[in-house]
């Protein structure tokens, strides 16, 4: 099942991250010579299982939010590149961790690291990532750029601890759940942003104008993933068509079918996620509950609202280049549905 929707400005041209990977480039050579450095070790595991998730084929959009917010206000120097591999390497640390928690076996089509090592093997390289993240921090030596991005962590730790707190509760709430992905993943967003500007030396109104366009496309970013879930296609999403509700994960297009069903439609929901009945049938039935409620349209509405506040967020900086492909990674972002 497609959902189309409109893109607003750019419903005439298939939104891209092209612009902004052809003016980051340079500086993501950089960036992946250092990850491949830096994911180094005599431990024969550690290069192994990072290697297994660095080259799997993401887009490194964190990293590259990172290199464009600096070059933005103007920023020349090695540090964008140490803060981005920092990023990064945060980021797939925070996927091993994640894959032990929900006990994935698919990440990106490819097995999990953790099905391959274990459990202990996939968070051990996870610290050790991060680890190296923070030394990357330390030599850039912006104790600004060093507080966002240990903020970012810790909170990224407490959404993790959240997440499990909600986990198959059918009575989590919409607030609940948003509270969940801001930390998440939209708090590592706004951090790659954020730290940009600061080691360009832009003003507060500069470094606010990049913390809220991350956080806002961060949400963004999730709400459609939560989307792709139920309405996209196997082979974009590097995973199954309903992997969430065989996972028994509660998402916004979930939350929203189960307030607005009937109480036997509220008991099949709690049967499935909180009972563990996810079979073909059942994800059928949960597709069309998601239909019939309008939850995937509801949950893009969302998604398109927060986008619109990261684009809000940049209107007062100065045009260039680098401020049109950020917001073309804003339209890109909620093009995945179609």
């Amino acid at each position: 099942m497609g959902v189309v929707i409109p893109l607003g400005e750019n419903k005439n041209k298939q939104a891209s991250v092209k612009p902004l990977v052809d003016l980051t480039s340079s500086g993501m050579d950089r960036v992946n010579q250092l990850i491949l450095s830096k994911a180094g070790s005599d431990v024969q595991m550690i290069p192994e299982v990072a290697n297994h998730l660095i080259s799997s084929g993401g887009k490194r959009l964190r990293p590259m939010l990172t290199l464009a917010s600096a070059a933005m206000f103007g920023y020349q120097g090695d540090s964008d590149v140490k803060l981005a591999t920092s990023v990064e390497f945060m980021h797939t640390a925070t996927l091993l961790h994640d894959d032990v928690v929900d006990e994935s076996d698919l990440r990106r089509g490819k097995s999990t690291a953790r099905i391959i090592w274990g459990n202990q093997a996939s968070v051990l390289v996870g610290d050790f990532l991060l680890g190296q993240a923070f030394k990357m921090m330390v030599e850039v030596g912006s104790l600004d750029a060093l507080d966002v991005l240990a903020t970012a962590a810790s909170v990224i730790a407490e959404g993790e601890v959240l997440q499990l707190s909600v986990a198959k509760n059918m009575e989590t709430t919409e607030d609940d759940y948003l509270q969940v992905i801001r930390a998440k993943t939209a708090a590592l967003f706004a951090a790659a942003s954020e730290v940009g500007p600061i080691i360009a030396n832009a003003d507060r109104a500069g470094r606010n104008a990049l913390k809220s366009y991350g956080m806002n496309l961060g949400l963004a970013f999730q709400l459609v993933d939560d989307v792709l879930d139920y309405g996209g296609k196997a082979a974009d999403l590097g995973k199954n068509v309903g992997d969430d509700f065989r996972e028994g994960k509660i998402t916004l297009p979930v939350i929203l079918a189960y307030r607005r069903g009937t109480q036997e439609e509220r008991q099949f929901w709690r049967d499935a996620i909180e009972g563990g009945e996810t079979d073909a049938a059942q994800l059928e039935k949960a597709l069309g509950l998601i239909s019939k409620y309008g939850s995937l349209g509801d949950t893009i509405q969302r998604a398109l609202h927060y986008g619109t506040i990261a684009r809000d967020a940049l209107a007062p900086l100065p045009e260039s280049a680098w401020k049109d492909a950020l917001l073309e990674v804003i339209d890109f972002c909620v093009a995945r549905i179609n």
